[in-house]
């Protein structure tokens, strides 16, 4: 019998709230040998009352030593173990954007990108592209057509679109044409497997018809794709845990995670203050609320250690907003670690504290990753966060006589 399964038999409603904060890529690393941390540098003295008063922890978001992106941080935090429901970025900015998948679709995840005269990548988010920018060059590739396949652009938000095909014979196992790094080409589609060769072929017929629309654009001339996927089946949050999930995100890929466990996506806030004004809009209806906050984790990409300090402040002054709506349980964490100093998603345990009034509060007197593993959770892996918010808010029945 897997967690879920058991959740399923011992799950029992009492009208407690819990609220997921989520600050993307959180944990980091510090610059120098014993040094301090992006989180434990930042001024945070709501966060760190709130270790004082709750439970902390060190959390592996899926595996030690396994580097999560964000589809399968965040799956772990919503208890779906990222091994066994595996969902491809693509997918979930698909949903994301409201774009409903079909059972012949392959979704694809695209960042425009900054060639030079060699066609060598300069930038991989072509300079964060403002949205009001990107998304008519998004709609300008509408423009591709493919004998045979159905094209779909729609855009995302700042240099991301994404790119759904729509045909007989299309696999989603292919890999991304993102290098992961600066000063070489775009790397061509490749089928991982023969269901999945047309829809390479696809991709590469797409990209370069993309190129010639794009080619008079100083910073975004160029494309990259990544997480080809079709549409997953998840079992939903009422189903497993019994409650009724919100999800309140300013990016639509989270909204479309979110979708796809059965949360109900709330509002259209666009800085983390107005998801706080939708979180108290929406409280007399919901039992569970997942609140995300990207910026941490784009200023850590982006190896800006000053400004990720100043986005982790920015997410620890609406602590207060939170606690006075009195949430049952309150658990704020990442879905993994973006440190500065590595520009880039990485395999180090996430922070996570957890607050209610039946939590045993242990010795931490600040959030941050040292203190956090010496808390009284332990060194734990993401899917076991669910039930443990379960049982503080006392939603979960005793197990056996």
């Amino acid at each position: 019998m897997d967690t879920q399964e058991l959740i399923r038999q011992l799950k029992q409603s009492n009208g407690s709230k819990i609220v997921l904060l989520v600050a993307d890529g959180i944990g980091g690393l510090p610059l120098t040998p014993g040094g301090k941390t992006e989180l434990e540098t930042a001024a945070t003295p709501n966060l760190d009352d709130l270790a004082r008063r709750g439970v902390s922890g060190s959390m592996y978001p899926i595996r030690p030593g396994i580097t999560p992106g964000s589809g399968p941080g965040h799956l772990g935090l919503f208890g779906y173990d990222p091994l066994k429901y595996v969902i491809g970025r693509g997918a979930l900015e698909a949903t994301g954007v409201g774009f409903k998948l079909g059972p012949n679709d392959v979704a694809i995840r695209c960042n425009f990108c900054t060639l030079d005269a060699a066609g060598n990548i300069t930038d991989r988010r072509a300079g964060r592209i403002a949205s009001a920018e990107s998304a008519p060059l998004a709609i300008r590739l509408r423009k591709v057509k493919i004998s045979g396949v159905e094209v779909f652009v729609e855009p995302v938000q700042e240099h991301r679109f994404c790119v759904v095909f729509r045909g007989e014979g299309l696999g989603g196992n292919v890999a991304d044409t993102d290098p992961q790094k600066t000063g070489v080409p775009p790397l061509p589609a490749v089928a991982a497997d023969k269901e999945s060769q047309w829809t390479a072929e696809v991709a590469n017929q797409f990209v370069a018809q993309a190129q010639e629309l794009l080619a008079d654009q100083p910073k975004a001339n160029g494309l990259t794709m990544r997480g080809f996927s079709a549409a997953p089946r998840l079992p939903s949050y009422q189903e497993v845990y019994g409650l009724k999930a919100a999800a309140i995100a300013v990016y639509p890929m989270y909204k479309g995670l979110a979708q796809l466990v059965g949360m109900e996506v709330m509002g259209k806030p666009g800085s983390l203050s107005e998801e706080i004004d939708v979180l108290e809009k929406v409280w007399p209806d919901y039992d569970f609320f997942f609140v995300h906050f990207k910026y941490t984790d784009s200023r850590g990409e982006d190896g800006k250690f000053d400004e990720k300090v100043k986005m982790i402040e920015q997410f620890d002054a609406i602590i207060p907003r939170v606690e006075k709506l009195k949430p049952d349980v309150l658990i704020v964490t990442g879905d993994h670690s973006t440190p500065a100093k590595m520009a880039g998603h990485s395999f180090h345990p996430v922070p996570v504290v957890l607050s209610a009034e039946n939590c045993r509060p242990d010795a931490c007197q600040a959030f941050g990753e040292t203190a956090a593993l010496c808390g009284g959770l332990g060194h734990f892996e993401a899917v076991h966060l669910m039930p443990l918010a379960l049982a503080h808010a006392g939603r979960l029945a005793k197990f056996g006589a």
